[in-house]
């Protein structure tokens, strides 16, 4: 691979071919692309020869640091052995492995393991497998519906996108869309003054109650990401909420899918957020940090109670004909084996106890900064919502544009601080050091004061 060229000249190629995700690419007249030539630990480094710690993780993914030559080497051994197979009919060895490990990691009774290509597929199977698990237990379509969450978001293809409720992603293509029932958050930046997060929870868990007693019949499914919405503006909320989801739909008989794309793997404080309710869910999704960041790589975990609804000796109509390609690929296992060693080695799950905490301490300070509205962590994900007041609103005057100067100021000064509207959140990589983590704290300070002024 050649590492010849600048900046400029990589960016000037860029934007005769390429189409960026999630951008309006106008927008890149007067800033063009940042062409990235090589990363190592949380920083990445530009061919101008400017570095930047990644406080985003590449978009949530990376989780032991650019360039972890642990994951490096696990795909290049089993490059040289087999790179693709077929899984239809066909199985290989690091697939079983990472079949059975995740098996013994998730949450008791998650023994089945549907393999995808990334998040938003993984999401479109639980609730393809969720109707089509009512289909052949009942022999009819009644449940065909599905609930969500207000502020949800779970990806972009259609089925993934039908099932959020961020508008800004979702309202353009809602002709193409089916219908969710949307239940209230448990969002607790919308709790009442004085109100704990258990008991807002309790409040909002009574308000989805409501609509099973009127929709159970014909509800597949209700789909969450616990513990964070991370879409949905870096949202946070209750353990008890879960806690009183999965009592609602075992009453209800509904599935509970949850969405730990994002939040998976360390991210809320424990290897998966369900944990901390204590809970199972019917369906969980995951990717983003299952293979720390090298490669695409999603699975949809259910229970032996989903699949056997499959298992038939003459139907093939009641089989599940869903595929990818490149389902269960080799490498993708092999970098995802090598990131659950990185856990066992690093013992990271416990060791981010202590930099979530220094985190938390950093930030605090900015609590009383006439513009900061609020300061909310759930483990390694830590946000701040600017307002023009300092007062909770949820109408975000996203005209200001305050999340997108801090982000052009961190770039001036050594930080990778992609925002979500005008909220301002780290999720970097576990690698990170105290040192590093004062530094984002430092840039984000300067940054509000350019982005209020």
């Amino acid at each position: 691979m050649l590492n010849t060229g600048n900046n400029a000249s990589l960016a000037e190629r860029d934007l005769n071919v390429l189409w960026h995700p999630c951008t309006q690419m106008k927008d890149h007249e007067g800033a063009p692309p940042i062409a990235i030539k090589s990363g190592k630990g949380v920083w990445i480094e530009d061919y101008d020869g400017k570095r930047y710690i990644d406080a985003v993780s590449s978009w949530w993914v990376n989780i032991f640091g650019h360039g972890n030559s642990n994951i490096a080497d696990a795909i290049g051994k089993q490059a040289h052995q087999l790179e693709h197979v077929i899984l239809a009919g066909f199985t290989h060895e690091p697939i079983v492995e990472l079949s059975e490990k995740l098996v013994n990691l998730t949450p008791k009774g998650l023994s089945r393991c549907f393999y995808t290509d990334n998040g938003s597929s993984a999401v479109e199977v639980s609730l393809k497998m969720s109707f089509h698990y009512w289909l052949n237990k009942n022999g009819n379509n009644k449940k065909h519906c599905f609930i969500n969450l207000g502020n949800s978001y779970h990806g972009e293809t259609l089925g993934a996108l039908a099932v959020g409720d961020v508008g800004l992603y979702k309202d353009t293509y809602g002709p193409l869309l089916l219908q969710p029932i949307t239940a209230p958050s448990p969002d607790n930046y919308l709790r009442a003054e004085g109100e704990t997060a258990e008991a807002f929870a309790d409040r909002q868990a009574d308000a989805l109650e409501q609509i099973l007693e009127k929709h159970a019949h014909e509800t597949c499914a209700i789909i969450v990401e616990p513990l964070i919405q991370c879409a949905g503006y870096m949202r946070m909320y209750s353990p008890q909420y879960l806690r009183r989801l999965r009592a609602l739909c075992d009453r209800y008989q509904v599935h509970l899918i949850a969405d730990e794309i994002a939040v998976g793997f360390g991210r809320t404080g424990t290897l998966f957020a369900c944990e901390q309710a204590d809970i199972t869910p019917d369906f969980m999704c995951l990717s983003k940090g299952l293979t720390g960041g090298f490669l695409p790589l999603a699975v949809t975990l259910t229970s032996d109670e989903v699949y056997n609804a499959f298992y038939d000796d003459y139907d093939t109509l009641k089989a599940f004909l869903h595929s990818h390609s490149y389902s269960g690929n080799p490498l993708g296992c092999a970098a995802a084996l090598a990131t659950l060693k990185e856990f066992e080695t690093r013992n990271a799950v416990q060791n981010n106890l202590a930099l979530s905490t220094y985190i938390a301490n950093k930030l605090a300070p900015l609590k009383d900064h006439p513009n900061v509205a609020d300061i909310r962590q759930t483990g390694m994900v830590a946000a701040l919502e600017l307002t023009p007041d300092g007062s909770r609103q949820t109408e975000f005057p996203w005209q200001e544009r305050r999340g997108l100067k801090v982000f052009k100021h961190g770039l001036k000064n050594q930080a990778l601080l992609r925002p979500l509207g005008n909220v301002i959140y780290l999720m970097p990589p576990y690698v990170i050091t105290e040192s590093e983590v004062d530094h984002l704290v430092d840039v984000i300070t300067q940054g509000i004061e350019i982005a209020v002024a």
